[in-house]
């Protein structure tokens, strides 16, 4: 899929299909079509494959070809089968234009078109729309922390608010910090990749005549990026912790359960115990031609249970 974008009246705008691909200002390929990748190699801009995105050299993620910045992002986004992964973002930035090449749908992709005007660095210029898309890019990611926040705190008081907390109860919070860890996990990996990225656009935009009128915003997207790093760090510390608890919470479940099979075991070894003499089959005991021997029996059995509950429950095992 192939979007191209220009600016109309302040407003990012989409373009008809059969419009030339010269006049746009943003170019969007979303699992490029080989007829796709020919339209834009066509504007002398060469489009990376996915293997080439996917290479983890920092040498092959940032680099300039030309008068062209090259840089690659590893952004959290739903895959064309609508599960959740991250993925590599390739973003070709020229003086013209800024084309992006991505084989998944991370969310600012298609939120920004509708809300770039609202953009603190404008929308006037190629570099102007990446520091824009970027601070989309940055902001979901904090929205991404916030939800992995409000799950862990439902977490912890679903583990720490209740009395006894059942197996259901422990088992589904447990896969609950796990995809939170995994949704943590992606989100740190872009705000990393993200970092880098607008370093080297830092660097890069001192050759630019529009570069020190962005380095106000690029200190602006560094900070928040830098916050939010400290934010997922402390989110994962949680995660860690939260996990041990539903952990802990597990094994103790499990102990009371063996605690109750072990006294209801001690329970009736006396009795055990009593019914075995009894059903030994020697000639000489006494009880066993008296009319009182079972009724005895049996007194002597819930008695010696009676007495090894009370014995429990004397030592506080109970």
């Amino acid at each position: 899929m192939l979007l191209a974008y220009r600016v109309a009246n302040g407003r990012l705008v989409r373009m008809e299909h059969d419009a030339p691909l010269e006049d746009a200002l943003w170019i969007d390929l979303y699992v490029p079509q080989p007829h796709h990748v020919d339209q834009v190699n066509a504007l002398g801009v060469e489009v990376p494959s996915l293997s080439d995105m996917e290479e983890i050299e920092i040498s092959n993620r940032l680099y300039s070809e030309g008068d062209g910045y090259y840089m690659t992002a590893v952004l959290p986004g739903q895959t064309p089968e609508k599960g959740q992964a991250s993925g590599p973002v390739t973003f070709i930035l020229k003086p013209s234009r800024l084309i992006t090449v991505r084989h998944h749908a991370p969310r600012p992709f298609e939120t920004f078109a509708d809300r770039a005007e609202r953009s603190a660095t404008g929308i006037g210029s190629a570099a102007q729309l990446f520091l824009g898309l970027v601070e989309e890019i940055v902001a979901r990611h904090a929205d991404l922390l916030e939800g992995v926040g409000r799950s862990l705190d439902e977490v912890a008081r679903n583990i720490y608010g209740v009395t006894e907390a059942g197996q259901d109860l422990l088992q589904s919070s447990l896969k609950v910090v796990g995809r939170e860890g995994e949704v943590l996990s992606r989100v740190r990996l872009g705000l990393l990749t993200v970092e880098r990225m607008v370093g080297y656009f830092s660097h890069a935009s001192e050759s630019m005549t529009s570069g020190q009128k962005l380095k106000a915003h690029i200190r602006s997207h560094m900070r928040d990026i830098q916050a939010l790093e400290v934010h997922a760090d402390f989110l994962s510390a949680r995660v860690g912790m939260v996990t041990d608890a539903t952990l802990a919470m597990v094994n103790l479940a499990q102990n009371a359960t063996v605690r109750i099979l072990s006294v209801v075991t001690a329970l009736f070894l006396p009795p055990t115990l009593i019914a075995s003499a009894y059903g030994m089959n020697f000639r000489n005991m006494p009880e066993l031609d008296k009319p009182w021997g079972y009724p005895m029996a049996l007194v002597l059995m819930v008695g010696s249970a009676l007495a090894t509950y009370m014995f429990l429950r004397w030592k506080r095992w109970l």
